[in-house]
């Protein structure tokens, strides 16, 4: 695996922070009515994409798709973030020119297939992706997220059995934050351990501590060189946590201040700045550089988004199907 250096963990501050202060604007701006529909928040599981980050193949040759917790990983893969946020705010500047929102932001170019909707759809999509990429002898890998309550999906069996038989290049990753919606993991079955559930296949599989981007870079790196050497698919359950709610909407009456407040202690963002401080990677006033840099990209990506327009009601039709002998639709795309 790529050496974790000290260039490593002042990347990992500064992306998890602005990953963290980007989505507390978006937040912000939900409030505001700015931004419209649902709004799922990634606080407290950035260790999750950092470590992933790390080991990835990124341009163009590993893939990565998602649920609809799906703002930043879009920008850890090289999405300008300007555009993530004008998206949000159905701009026409956004990555989908306004029209998907929240929950879709979407970049063949960087190799991030989305943002779902459905609970669980993305699992058999994303086997399917990897089958391309083994059919087409690419090299790539797709990583596959779902949540704890996609995992109760009958299309993850489905999908696991497929992935197993074809040794497709694929990791499943189940970001297990405790609640899924709101219901938490002992309500829903009578396992906790949800990695378990790839024993059923022989699949190789295990948990993470998600909190800490080291042991998520670790465990990537041993799961992605597997299927990059043929040997099919691994399943990840990361233990993680979010701060937030499900969404904006979520009232959180199924935990406690307190319980939020013990898993703050182990913030993935504080315990990089931690290592940081600890081995003098960085001074007082290089580590407030950070801070500034975040705070002004965050801010250039609220105005660049609130100061786009909105799409003209003739797009409607310009991202529909054309066809050459029904010429009543005009289309300018």
């Amino acid at each position: 695996m790529r050496e974790i250096t000290k260039d490593v963990y002042l990347k990992w501050y500064e992306d998890m922070l602005f990953w963290r202060k980007f989505e507390d604007k978006l937040a912000a701006l939900y409030i505001q009515q700015k931004v419209r529909g649902f709004l799922h928040l990634y606080n407290g599981q950035e260790a999750v994409l950092a470590g992933a980050l790390h080991v990835m193949n990124l341009g163009g040759k590993d893939k990565m798709i998602t649920a609809y917790r799906n703002h930043v990983q879009p920008i850890g893969m090289g999405v300008d973030p300007r555009k993530v946020m004008a998206e949000l705010l159905g701009k026409v500047t956004g990555t989908s020119k306004g029209m998907g929102g929240s929950m879709h932001i979407f970049s063949k170019e960087h190799g991030f297939y989305g943002g779902h909707g459905i609970v669980g759809a993305q699992i058999p999509v994303g086997a399917g992706m990897a089958f391309a990429d083994k059919y087409f002898e690419t090299g790539g890998v797709t990583l596959t997220y779902f949540g704890d309550g996609a995992a109760r999906q009958g299309s993850l069996h489905e999908a696991f059995n497929m992935a197993m038989l074809w040794k497709l290049p694929v990791v499943f990753i189940c970001e297990n934050n405790g609640y899924a919606m709101g219901t938490s993991v002992e309500r829903t079955a009578n396992h906790t351990d949800i990695w378990k559930l790839g024993l059923g296949y022989e699949m190789p599989c295990g948990p993470v501590d998600g909190m800490n981007p080291v042991k998520v870079a670790e465990a990537m790196h041993e799961a992605m060189e597997r299927a990059r050497r043929g040997e099919g698919p691994t399943f990840l359950e990361m233990k993680t946590y979010r701060y937030r709610g499900h969404s904006m909407s979520d009232a959180q009456l199924y935990r406690s201040k307190e319980e939020v407040d013990e898993y703050r202690k182990i913030d993935p963002i504080t315990q990089v700045l931690d290592v940081i401080k600890e081995k003098n990677y960085a001074t007082d006033a290089e580590i407030e550089a950070i801070d500034k840099r975040v705070k002004d990209l965050v801010e250039e990506c609220a105005t660049f988004a609130e100061e786009s327009p909105f799409p003209e009601a003739q797009q409607l039709y310009d991202v529909v199907y054309e066809q050459e002998n029904y010429p009543f639709i005009p289309h300018r795309l």
